[in-house]
């Protein structure tokens, strides 16, 4: 890449204030041209298919398709891939799959200096061939593919006492509060925490969030009846009825397409 020629960036967060932050950095940056942004994975691939970005700062925890599903994407791009700055706020298997192969990550909330240095080594790197970093790209995600888990349980503290729940038994969430209530086949019980802390620790391909307040097992939908402006009405086996939001529809499109 000539000296002269500015990285064209996007940012991707779906959290606001995060996507901001990293726009306010950049704005300082003249080597840097911000072509888009995106709040989820699915826009990002159609901002990044628009404008060809030469480097993406990737938010590893999305709703619906994340980081990684982004990057599975483009994988398929090979040497032309745009370099990846990746965020997260705790996932160690990132962290550690990320220094093995020595790719770049900001931990949240960034720091502008751990900023500055990271766009500084992407800078230097696009004059680099860019077959070595796809190379390395690839050999991550099948790092993450053969490490990632998800936990089969989660623990419960009641009182003076503390157990395990199995996350199948798991019928829907709510918070409430600085609460969640789980409700289970049984009983519910209650755990101190919030929604978008528990959906990154359970598997996207068993649990989705329907609304704001409203996380439900798949397998635990009874019924869902299309209600009006593209939202739905979900009946839970327990006979609860929720509603899923137009807006959290379209972080899950997959769920409703027809196989």
């Amino acid at each position: 890449m000539s000296p002269h020629k500015k990285l064209r960036a996007v940012v991707v967060d779906d959290e606001a204030p995060a996507r901001r932050k990293i726009l306010r950095f950049l704005k300082d940056e003249p080597g840097v041209e911000v072509v888009g942004e995106a709040d989820n994975g699915e826009a990002a691939l159609e901002v990044i298919q628009k404008h060809s970005p030469d480097l993406i700062f990737l938010d590893v925890q999305m709703p619906g398709m994340d980081g990684f599903g982004v990057v599975e994407s483009l994988s398929a791009l090979g040497p032309d891939s745009p370099q990846i700055i990746f965020t997260t706020a705790h996932d160690k298997f990132a962290l550690r799959a990320f220094d093995v192969h020595a790719l770049d990550y900001l931990l949240k909330p960034i720091a502008e200096e751990r900023f500055r240095a990271a766009l500084k080594r992407a800078q230097n790197q696009s004059a680099k061939p860019a077959d070595d970093f796809s190379f390395r790209l690839q050999a991550m995600l099948e790092q993450m593919e053969r490490e990632r888990s998800f936990p089969e349980r989660i623990l419960i503290h009641e009182n003076e006492r503390a157990f395990f729940v199995l996350v199948r038994d798991i019928a829907w969430i709510e918070s409430e509060r600085n609460y969640l209530l789980i409700h289970c086949t049984k009983k519910t019980h209650t755990i101190r925490g919030t929604l978008d802390s528990l959906l990154k620790s359970l598997d996207p391909k068993l649990f989705v969030r329907i609304n704001r307040g409203n996380l439900v097992r798949l397998d635990a939908i009874r019924e869902m009846v299309p209600w009006f402006h593209g939202e739905y009405k979900v009946i839970v086996q327990d006979g609860t009825e929720l509603r899923w939001s137009r807006r959290y529809v379209s972080q899950r499109p997959e769920l409703l397409k027809l196989s």
